[in-house]
């Protein structure tokens, strides 16, 4: 059934309340909905522009202020303060380095941390939940096990532990490390998402035409689940992005080389008693931003990919 046509001029949109304008809402999809109820969410509009722009510093912040560990200024006694009518604005590290070159490059290395530590989170935990709730029996008191067996380890001991022993401040085994360990969450809730879908109707014709197990459970199953486990996925990015800063502050992360906002933390340690605030406040602003924004836009997605919502 077929809308009004949009580039029709001289039509106009049905009223909200009529006829017209509910076979117009059921011509939409399910994305289509979704957008309008997401936009009609001002925090997480707010919340996606300021990631928005995060991401847009992470892409082009090294490459229009790139980051030179060895660019000391050596004509300056100490840290420069912050001064918004001077350059640099948000003032200087004890080398005589931009705080804002800092945050611009910082952004970077936390994104990437943050995006592909969800990525690995999400694969192993949708393959292991999946499986354990759409087969149960066996399987699933098996691998429900194993994640109980993870959930029960002391988690922020074992990441120090690991990030020391074996990320070697080394980027790539820093995110392994980080995907490894922050699944069994999502395995949880997508185990139960499979459980109370597989005795649908849907499921149960796809098995009547000989449809494979496979097949029912990652093209049937999971596409109707998406919705709880993309807006898990949001709070896995902000979870990586505070766990990073954690981890360097505590000097068990990246190479000094290496800047994130959590490495630009740990270098300010050394003068923050001495009353050099702008240094770690700038870093730790861009951290609990992006955090809060992505945090908005965890709600917003959750509003928006409910079925139960109302237009």
């Amino acid at each position: 059934m077929s809308s009004i046509p949009a580039d029709d001029p001289g039509l106009t949109s049905p009223a909200p309340g009529s006829a017209d304008y509910e076979v117009a809402l059921q011509s939409l999809n399910q994305w289509q909905l979704a957008w309008r109820r997401f936009k009609r969410h001002r925090l997480a509009l707010v919340g996606a522009i300021i990631f928005a722009g995060m991401l847009f510093l992470a892409i082009f912040g090294p490459i229009i202020w790139p980051y030179d560990p060895l660019a000391l200024r050596r004509d300056l006694p100490g840290p420069q303060g912050f001064s918004p009518l001077e350059m640099p604005p948000m003032g200087s590290d004890g080398g005589g380095r931009a705080v804002w070159v800092l945050v611009a490059n910082g952004a970077r290395l936390s994104m990437i941390i943050g995006i592909t530590t969800m990525l690995i989170a999400v694969t192993i935990g949708i393959t292991v939940g999946g499986l354990a709730g759409f087969f149960g029996g066996r399987t699933d008191t098996i691998l429900m096990r194993f994640v109980d067996l993870m959930l029960t380890i002391p988690f922020l001991f074992i990441i120090l532990v690991a990030a020391r022993f074996f990320g070697g401040g080394e980027l790539i085994p820093l995110i392994l490390i980080f995907g490894l360990l922050s699944w069994p969450g999502l395995a949880r809730l997508v185990r139960a998402l499979f459980l109370s879908l597989r005795e649908q109707e849907f499921v149960q014709a796809a098995r009547a035409v000989g449809v494979g197990s496979l097949r029912i459970a990652f093209r049937h199953i999971l596409p109707n689940a998406v919705g709880p486990i993309i807006v898990s996925a949001t709070l896995l990015v902000a979870n990586a992005i505070i766990l990073e800063a954690f981890v360097s502050y505590l000097n068990f992360g990246l190479k000094a080389q290496d800047i994130s906002w959590g490495n630009a933390l740990a270098k300010s340690q050394q003068t923050i008693a001495v009353g050099n605030w702008w240094w770690p406040f700038f870093p730790g602003m861009a951290i609990a931003l992006t955090v809060i924004a992505i945090n908005f836009i965890g709600d917003g997605l959750r509003d928006a990919l409910d079925p139960r919502s109302k237009e």
